[in-house]
């Protein structure tokens, strides 16, 4: 057993983790450890965009984890991507740059109780790191598009580079014409507040390569910091809890399993636990803060009762509709033979563009399931492709994908340990469609995309509804269906949330310390109370761009300068 002192100690060099490494190490004093389960971010796959499909499912990036049967999925279970490498998400990721609706921030203020949260609050955190291509000329860009985006023209750090897509589709193209025809506006940002529209995602890509957080924040600046320090291939297996002189407990450490042997690795400031929305509650289960009946159960001795730690799971559930089409080309049949592939190939090694350069959707939209729905609240993942699923091959014949989510599902469920065992995985139950409400959103949402399809600029292409199927059309069977078909996008947040003082299932405080426990933190996305309407990662950053300034604030104050 070695035993090294740090200020600051973070585990998981992922999304938030990678940010708070740059932002914490900044400051010459303070010595920064990073922990990391994976390996260096050096696998080729995860720099080419199109290589999500090799990562996922793959030991050297993914932590392999799956899903506990799901009722609501008809007893079906799912392989759930979690990035184990340098990068975490942002290494295996569908690179889509999205932060979800002003709404969800003003919620969070509501159930924390503090203001900080809101939209107009979040706001700058969201800029400080961002760089927009369009502001790489900011000339030309309006005064309100500069208020709500950054770069390093508007003063910004700009590590977070974010890029329109380098490729474009006839089929994608037809769908946002019909999705208009449909009454559902043409955007060309999805990230002022609402995200009403469809239109091209924009992407964290620079020149036609993936950029993820790990390149971003980490390297070079820290590797170059002489006071931080990176361990890969090394999984904390527990938290170090200390009882002081008043009472008091405080994190003091960490244990550390390098593959040979147990380290202890000890923090004098702050340990910062950033390892995911599964992996986070798993540790401080395993280290006796959770649920105490679940840790008896387990036989770890309860340090500190605290029921809310791996409950409260959500994630976004998408239901997958293929259209074969006719007379327009996709992806199925341009890679279905070696001089097409070769072609792809060829394109990406010249230009950077192209099929390989593709994000996992192209084209998005937001909009309502039912005229009721105050703010849009499902959103479509439109691809030039059809599949059976993630990581299974492309079908021989010339179809597109409209994959359609519920942004708020109602649906609750749980991360927890199934042993006492650092090495086992969690018993993961998302509890999907579990509710009257997320069946009833289901079942309207095949009903949109249908609308959608049915308008005359697809037409041309003579689409016709492979899966599920036209002749399912009541509420009881398109829910039964979006149960046979769904699969998730992997957002998974809010498994260690925060809340007010009075809410008991609340694990962290508004600024995401660990409630009963000194010198700890929780932040990732498991610190969501809900979750945002979009895609999560880059939520994630602007809530670690938050907590690194408390963290340094805390600093300062105990220091007296």
């Amino acid at each position: 057993m070695s035993d090294t002192t740090f200020d600051y100690i973070i585990i998981g060099g992922g999304t938030a983790g990678a940010l708070l490494c740059n932002r914490l190490s900044a400051d010459g004093r303070s010595r920064v450890l990073l922990i990391e389960a994976g390996r260096k971010d050096d696998y080729h796959w995860i720099h080419i965009p199109v290589g999500y499909l090799y990562c996922i499912g793959n030991p050297r990036t993914d932590w392999l984890y799956n899903t506990e049967p799901d009722a609501g999925l008809n007893g079906r279970t799912l392989r759930y991507p979690r990035g184990k490498t340098l990068g975490g998400c942002s290494s295996i990721n569908g690179m889509i740059y999205m932060r979800g609706q002003s709404r969800d921030y003003d919620q969070w203020a509501e159930l924390t109780g503090d203001d900080s949260w809101r939209w107009d609050n979040a706001l700058p955190y969201f800029r400080r790191h961002e760089d927009h291509w369009r502001l790489d000329q900011p000339s030309g860009v309006n005064e309100n598009f500069k208020r709500l985006h950054g770069s390093k023209s508007t003063g910004g750090t700009g590590e977070w580079r974010v890029e329109k897509q380098r490729l474009r589709w006839d089929v994608l193209d037809a769908f946002a014409q019909a999705a208009q025809q449909a009454g559902i506006p043409a955007t060309d940002d999805f990230n002022g507040g609402s995200n009403e529209g469809v239109g091209y995602f924009e992407v964290n890509q620079k020149n036609g390569w993936r950029w993820n957080t790990a390149k971003a924040f980490l390297r070079p600046t820290c590797y170059g910091r002489p006071n931080f320090e990176m361990w890969t291939a090394a999984q904390a297996t527990k938290l170090l809890i200390e009882t002081q002189p008043d009472g008091s407990r405080r994190c003091t450490g960490v244990q550390v399993w390098d593959g040979h042997e147990m380290v202890t690795a000890r923090a004098t400031h702050e340990v910062i636990l950033s390892a995911g929305a599964v992996n986070s509650p798993q540790l401080l289960q395993l280290s006796g803060i959770g649920p105490a009946a679940l840790l008896r159960q387990h036989g770890i001795d309860v340090v500190h009762d605290l029921p809310g730690v791996g409950a409260n799971l959500q994630d976004h559930l998408q239901i997958r509709t293929v259209f074969k089409v006719q007379g327009v080309e996709t992806l199925n049949t341009m890679a279905n033979s070696l001089w097409g592939k070769a072609k792809i190939g060829l394109e990406y090694a010249l230009k950077r563009s192209g099929p390989m350069s593709m994000a996992p959707s192209q084209l998005g939209a937001f909009t309502r399931s039912s005229p009721d729905q105050p703010w849009p609240n499902i959103e479509y993942h439109v691809q030039p492709l059809s599949l059976d699923a993630f990581g299974e091959p492309l079908h021989s014949f010339p179809a597109f994908t409209a994959s359609v989510c519920n942004l708020n599902p109602t649906s609750r469920g749980s991360v927890q340990i199934k042993t006492g065992r650092f090495q086992d995985a969690p018993a993961i139950a998302p509890r999907y469609l579990s509710t009257p409400e997320d069946r009833k959103v289901a079942a309207d949402s095949l009903r949109v995309t249908r609308r959608i399809v049915a308008q005359s600029a697809l037409s041309r292409y003579q689409p016709q509804e492979w899966k599920p199927g036209t002749q399912y059309e009541t509420d009881e069977d398109l829910a039964r269906l979006a149960g046979d078909i769904a699969t998730t996008i992997f957002h998974p947040v809010g498994t260690t949330k925060m809340g007010r003082d009075g809410d008991p299932m609340a694990v962290l405080t508004p600024q995401l310390r660990v409630r009963g426990i000194d010198g700890l933190r929780v932040v990732d996305a498991g610190a969501m109370p809900t979750i945002t309407s979009g895609n999560t990662n880059s939520p994630t950053l602007m809530l670690a761009e938050k907590a690194a300034e408390w963290i340094l604030e805390a600093r300062k104050a105990a220091s007296g300068h």
